[in-house]
């Protein structure tokens, strides 16, 4: 028995709480290997597991190992667990992000690589800001090539592993931007800075084009291991490839159902072409999940199975099958946040920490309406990853517009949008102002209407004034909602987020600020309690003055209920935000055909593909119970949307579903916007109600900015009295008849 312990390897103990396919990944001799790992399989424990096993058999040095993740994050709990297993200095071997082990490559190379050994890198507001001096200094239109839109047509081509010389340009538009390109890059080489992608680029061209160097790391790094290999893009792939010697070999994890990052160039093809490169190569399945319970799994393993070309895999668990999925049909968005709200309240009454339940979202603008359920119900909640729905900066940015027109003399609010978007008032234009009002003991406003600006500015600064004054005159009598929607469209707001090529959250966010004034008038009738003066105690007045009153909520909505880091909050994020997460509770929101599926990727190639493997991301964050709820009518951009739920809830086996509401029929059949049946209750509604606040059912009637249209619906009455009409130019709008001040065509 003694002889027997003697002869048992220390390395042993690495591998006793593992097991099969993970030992299996861990003990795999000299041989490339795909390890396709499930979501909650323990792809972490694998991935540091085999560096600690190659390490105690001898089979490599420390200085052999090269391992790649994505994320800061990811690459510190690689090296802490890998300390905690091996008995070595961990920080001296390459292990970190791309972008951190390219840095420690060209500053050891900084010769080769044409670098001053001291040169600086560039986070993305430097890259902007060094695109708009360039641009300036070469007289080229930044409201035609806006500085943002050409950041990422740069980092698009050095992600693809394209210089400036070797764009395919076959237009004018495409030549000026590869000219910027080449500016660009000029500037850069001269001043000795680079950009996240160029860390990369420039290894690249390094190693390939210095061959000893090459064969020098292709000895040196005889295991090469790489993290969410799903999430490689173009450039990063072939760097991998260059790297990896005939004597190195790699050992990948990933997950091609978990592959939602193509808009930031991420290629999943990767997994395919990675047998047929890197051959011959072991393909190892971990699909043992540690975190959910078996519905979960099941039904996300029944979902994603209608994606094609996928590698192949199906979750399992061994803690039973759990409580059935919980699905929720609302009337209305606010119908489905009351839900959420109220199903919250009640986990946290069952003893659920509010750190273990999830809001998901597919798009970040949904949030605002659970904000304000949280906010009212003095649930303490923080936004992953993001910022409060008031707080984000294009909605400030439109908030700032409506405090001009309503007072003028708000200088935080000039501050904030004289020169956004750009309209040619520098820095030191604002400078001038500012002094010239403090001198006179005037508002920014007053001063700039003097003509304080000064010089070439003023012209910039008169039209800014005028730009105030018209929409000031053109929003007088709009309802809030219409305020609102003038001032995102006439201000230039968003028309700028449109040309930005990830703007597309930023648009959402402000056309849900129009459906928050509405929401707001809903609720409200456009009226804050505010407290009365002290000589009053005890009794409160109205404040009936609608964008006063809309200004004050929203300021109010911005105070401190988001906790603090280290108080127990509720999370929300989008589900983008939320892989690589996981939560007893998790609300999957908003599952409507357009929504998610977002209407995007109905017209890209795959698009459709990637969101259903995001909804496996959403569904997979559940530990113990998964929520999932939709509306029939949203307020979505701004108008009010009828919709059919999204068809990942109908190819979810119904024998897992717990309809919590009455289920819908005919998921798919039932047009997108409004079905024949909801149309035909209007109708009858109507009927039996025949006149609705003076007007009726086929009344041509006007409105101040839709124009002319026919009555075809109406329901409710008195002050709930809701009108659908088919307006000429603009189609069916659904209105509140309070609200909405329609008069007799």
């Amino acid at each position: 028995m003694f002889e027997t312990q003697s002869t048992t390897h220390p390395s042993q103990s690495l591998l006793a709480n593992l097991n099969e396919p993970q030992r299996t990944a861990v003990t795999l001799p000299h041989i490339s290997a795909m390890v396709l790992a499930g979501a909650g399989s323990g792809k972490t424990r694998v991935l540091t597991t085999r560096i600690a096993w190659l390490l105690a058999t001898g089979q490599v040095s420390p200085q052999g190992v090269l391992a790649v993740t994505f994320t800061n994050k990811a690459a510190k709990e690689m090296l802490t667990r890998l300390a905690g297993m091996a008995p070595i200095n961990v920080r001296t071997m390459w292990i970190g992000t791309f972008h951190g082990l390219c840095n420690r490559f060209l500053r050891m190379h900084w010769r080769e690589a044409a670098l001053p050994q001291t040169f600086s890198i560039m986070d993305t507001q430097d890259q902007v800001a060094l695109i708009k001096r360039v641009m300036k200094a070469a007289s080229i239109d930044d409201e035609k090539f806006p500085p943002k839109q050409m950041a990422w047509f740069i980092s698009s081509a050095k992600e693809e592993g394209v210089r400036a010389n070797a764009v395919e340009a076959y237009d004018d538009f495409t030549r000026k931007q590869v000219e910027i390109y080449q500016l660009y890059e000029a500037t850069c080489q001269r001043e000795g800075v680079v950009d996240f992608s160029e860390l990369l680029l420039r290894t690249y061209e390094v190693l390939s084009n210095n061959q000893a160097l090459r064969e020098h790391y292709n000895a040196r790094f005889r295991h090469i291991l790489v993290d969410e290999f799903q999430d490689t893009n173009s450039l990063q792939y072939k760097w991998l490839r260059l790297l990896a010697g005939r004597e190195s070999v790699v050992f990948s994890v990933g997950d091609d159902d978990q592959s939602i990052y193509s808009f930031r160039g991420a290629k999943v093809a990767n997994m395919q072409r990675f047998e047929h490169d890197f051959a011959p190569a072991k393909l190892i399945k971990l699909e043992q999940n540690y975190r959910s319970f078996g519905n979960i799994l099941d039904a996300a393993n029944t979902l994603i199975r209608n994606n094609q070309g996928r590698l192949g895999k199906e979750l399992w668990t061994d803690r039973g099958h759990g409580e059935p999925i919980r699905v929720f049909q609302g009337y209305s968005d606010g119908d489905e946040a009351a839900f959420v709200i109220d199903s919250v309240k009640a986990a946290i009454n069952d003893g659920v920490s509010l750190d273990e339940i999830a809001i998901l979202y597919r798009s970040n603008a949904q949030s605002r309406l659970f904000e304000h359920g949280l906010f009212n119900a003095r649930i303490a909640y923080r936004v992953y990853g993001g910022l409060r729905f008031f707080e984000r900066a294009e909605v400030k940015h439109a908030m700032a517009y409506l405090r001009l027109i309503n007072n003028p003399e708000d200088d935080n609010a000039l501050l904030r949008v004289v020169n956004f978007p750009p309209r040619g008032i520098g820095a030191k234009s604002i400078e001038n102002l500012q002094a010239v009002a403090k001198q006179s003991g005037a508002t920014l406003w007053q001063s700039a209407c003097a003509g304080g600006a000064g010089g070439r500015a003023q012209a910039a600064m008169a039209q800014f004034i005028g730009l105030i004054e018209n929409m000031r005159i053109a929003t007088k009598g709009l309802v809030l909602p219409e305020i609102v929607r003038h001032l995102i469209e006439t201000s230039g707001l968003i028309g700028h987020y449109r040309l930005e090529k990830e703007g597309q959250d930023r648009v959402e966010n402000l056309e849900e600020l129009v459906s928050a004034a509405d929401s707001f008038l809903r609720e409200t009738g456009g009226v804050i309690q505010v407290e009365s003066d002290p000589g009053e105690a005890g009794e409160t007045q109205s404040n009936t003055d609608p964008i006063t009153a809309f200004l004050a909520h929203a300021s109010l909505e911005a105070g401190d209920t988001q906790a603090a880091e280290g108080r127990a909050a509720l999370q929300m994020m989008s589900v983008h935000s939320a892989k690589g997460l996981e939560f007893d509770y998790v609300f999957i929101t908003g599952l409507e055909e357009g929504l998610f599926p977002h209407d995007n990727s109905l017209n890209d190639d795959g698009g459709l593909e990637e969101e259903r493997r995001l909804m496996y991301v959403a569904v997979t964050r559940a530990k113990k119970r998964l929520h999932m709820s939709f509306a029939q009518m949203r307020m979505l951009h701004g108008q009010t949307r009828y919709n059919v739920p999204s068809r990942f809830v109908d190819e979810l086996p119904a024998s897992l579903l717990q309809w919590l509401s009455a289920k819908p029929k005919n998921f798919l059949d039932t047009p997108l916007h409004s079905s024949q049946e909801t149309r035909s209750n209007w109708t009858s509604n109507a009927v039996a109600s025949a006149d609705h606040g003076g007007f009726r059912v086929g009344q041509q009637v006007k409105h101040a900015k839709f124009g002319t249209g026919v009555i075809i619906g109406a329901e409710g009455s008195g002050k709930n009295t809701q009108v659908e009409v088919n307006f000429a130019e603009h189609g069916i709008k659904r209105l509140a008849l309070e609200f909405a001040k329609l008069t007799a065509a």
